[in-house]
This record gives C-alpha cells, sequence and structure tokens, in this order.
C-alpha cells in the first residue's frame, strides 16, 4: 500500500528531507515522520496510508463546520490516521495518534471514493477526522476523481503545510475550514507542538491567492486561548488581513486526550469571543457544539434579516435565492451556494464503499 510521494529532498548527511509541512522532518533508513504515516523507504519517502481510511460517515456539511458552502447538502467524510501536530486537546485523539493502522482502515481507491460519493447523492467530499496534509497525495487523487463526477471537495486542516506544497494540495479543494488553534507562538510550542506563522501565512494565501471558499475554526479551551486580549487580537487580524466576511466559528472544548483536567467551556465564553468579534468588524461569526440559535444564525450584510436559522447542525429556516442573494433587500451573502432542497439534517450515517 505504500504510495510514492512529492516534497523531499535527499541531505549531504545521507538524511532523507521531508517538506510537506514546516516540521521538515529529516529521516534516516525505514524512519518514519513526526505524523506517522509518511516514511522513508530506501532513497525516497513514501506514504504508508494511501488508500486506506479510518472509516467513512455521511454528515452535514455544518459539521465541518461550514455554514456557507452548499448549506443543507450532504457531505462524504473521511480521514485516515496519523497528524503532524501533537495537540494535548487534540478530539479525534483515538484517529489522528493511532498507530494500530493495519487493523483500523478500509480500503478505498481514489475512483471507489468518488463512485461512492455519488451514490449516496453527497454534494461534496471532506477530508477530515485527521489532517489531510498528511495524505496529500491520497486527498488530491481522490479530489480530482470528484471532480469528474462533478462532485465538490472539502479540506478540513490546521493549515500546516509548505509553500511548496499548498498550491498542489489545494488546487482541486473548493472549500477549507482551517483551525485556528489560538494566536500566540507559545500556545502552538506548548499545546501543539508547532507554530502559528505558518498557519497564518496559509490563511493569507488562500484568502488572497486562491479561489478556494474559506471558513475558520477556533476551539476555545478555558484558560488556554480565550482571553479577550487573545481574542482582540486574533478577531483584529482577521479583518484586517482575511475580510470581514470570512466566516469564522468558535466551538466549545470538552475535556480530552491530555488535557482532560481542564473544564468544559462554557457557553458565556463562546458568546463572549463571539461579540469580541462582532466589534472587531467580522460580519459573520458562529458559536459551536452548543445549541445557541443566535450563534447559528447567518445574517444578511445589508439588511440584517435573518437568512439561515440554525440549531447546532439543523437548519430551521432558510431565505436565500439560489444564487445566494437575500430575499428581502437583495444583498449577495459570502460563500457558495446553489438550489436549496430539504435539509440532510443532523444525523451521521456510517456507511460502507460501493465497489459496483
Amino acid at each position: 500500500m505504500n504510495h510514492p510521494v512529492r516534497y523531499w529532498h535527499p541531505l549531504d548527511d545521507g538524511r532523507i528531507q521531508c517538506d510537506l509541512c514546516p516540521r521538515y522532518c529529516k529521516l534516516h533508513a525505514d524512519q518514519r515522520g513526526a505524523c506517522f504515516v509518511r516514511q522513508r523507504e530506501g532513497d525516497a519517502i513514501v506514504l504508508t496510508t494511501y488508500g486506506r481510511s479510518s472509516g467513512f460517515c455521511i454528515d452535514p456539511v455544518e459539521k465541518k463546520p461550514l455554514n456557507h458552502f452548499y448549506p443543507g447538502t450532504s457531505v462524504f467524510s473521511f480521514g485516515t490516521a496519523g497528524c503532524n501536530l501533537a495537540c494535548k486537546f487534540c478530539q479525534n485523539w483515538d484517529i489522528s495518534k493511532s498507530r494500530d493502522m493495519d487493523r483500523l482502515m478500509d480500503a478505498a481507491s481514489p475512483e471507489e471514493i468518488a463512485r461512492t460519493a455519488a451514490h449516496w447523492g453527497c454534494r461534496s467530499v471532506a477530508y477530515t477526522y485527521n489532517d489531510p496534509v498528511i495524505f496529500a497525495e491520497y486527498a488530491i487523487d481522490t479530489a480530482e476523481a470528484c471532480h469528474a463526477l462533478g462532485i465538490k471537495n472539502i479540506a478540513v486542516t490546521a493549515g500546516y503545510i509548505t509553500e511548496l506544497a499548498r498550491g498542489d494540495f489545494f488546487a482541486p479543494m473548493d472549500a477549507a475550514n482551517v483551525d485556528l488553534k489560538g494566536f500566540t507562538d507559545d500556545f502552538y510550542v506548548q499545546l501543539c507542538g508547532a507554530h502559528l506563522q505558518p498557519v497564518l501565512d496559509t490563511l493569507t494565501w488562500l484568502a488572497h491567492e486562491t479561489e478556494v471558499w474559506v471558513e475558520i475554526t477556533t476551539l476555545l479551551i478555558p484558560g488556554k486561548n480565550d482571553s479577550d486580549a487573545e481574542l482582540k487580537a486574533m478577531t483584529a487580524w482577521i479583518a484586517r488581513e482575511l475580510g470581514t466576511t470570512v466566516p469564522l466559528h468558535f466551538t466549545a472544548f470538552h475535556p480530552d486526550f491530555k488535557l482532560t483536567d481542564l473544564p468544559a467551556t462554557p457557553p458565556a465564553t463562546l458568546t463572549r469571543a463571539r461579540n469580541i468579534a462582532l466589534e472587531a468588524g467580522l460580519r459573520h461569526v458562529y458559536t459551536g457544539n452548543v445549541h445557541d440559535r443566535e450563534g447559528g444564525t447567518t445574517r444578511c450584510t445589508g439588511c440584517g434579516e435573518a437568512l439561515i436559522v440554525r440549531d447546532w447542525y439543523e437548519i430551521l429556516d432558510y431565505r436565500l435565492t439560489p444564487d445566494g442573494c437575500c430575499t428581502e433587500c437583495g444583498t449577495r451573502l459570502a460563500g457558495r451556494f446553489g438550489e436549496y432542497a430539504a435539509p440532510f439534517g443532523s444525523r451521521r450515517i456510517p456507511v460502507a464503499i460501493h465497489r459496483h
């Protein structure tokens, strides 16, 4: 199952450097990178998880979370194993930290994934659960197979990717939800084993150099990244560097993995963060992992009308034209829209690959 990969070069001392992400792992013979899935094999690096997945599910697109990308549609979701970050608060740690890949994974070719998504009527495929950057070749090939069948592609990612690789990776992606995990380098170093600046570089590049639809998610962890000062700095940066119409999702932390000693995020913290972001000029700020109808509602930037009313992943009311304009005043909403049918709802449906 090992698949040749791009983005590496040999070093003078005999090691091979992986150039996919800013960790720049330098590998001796048979050594794996920090992500665990990219391994030196002979005089090259291979991807050990190509064609294998941790499972397949159909979700609402709002669960990614994406609120401005074909709302109410279903998305075929899958991931593999491993991760290039080391977040102590990982909510999918059983997948991202998995080392038992042979037992964990289901086999599926890019074409089989595309056909299965089409069979179930999914508008898009999401590369999620663990970070698709580390299985870039598998994600790219699958995304191209999906495009051949008219299916959109969504990357759910921490954005920790090099300038060398990001063009190829995002070229077939139609949307991305990027985790902006905090807004200090200390937070990234101490809690994620990474650095902030490469993520900011990815976000800026996506916003200004691509046609990828971008939304941002920040998981608010009590006492770690939820201070007024940090939230003001982060939201001011987003407004200034990315624009005021980029949707921002504040989601609630629950104790998990290596941060089980912290309390869950109070709903009041999400509301406070949302108010700070709105005061910074952001137009579309959402709260997640909680029941908060106002925090889930999309409003018109022209007249203030409630265009999409949500409770968690449920759409309760929808008032947009097929081209994404307010039915009251005609103002166009930022995002990607189309004909609106009955929403998929909040269900999560595990599925098997459709092989015929």
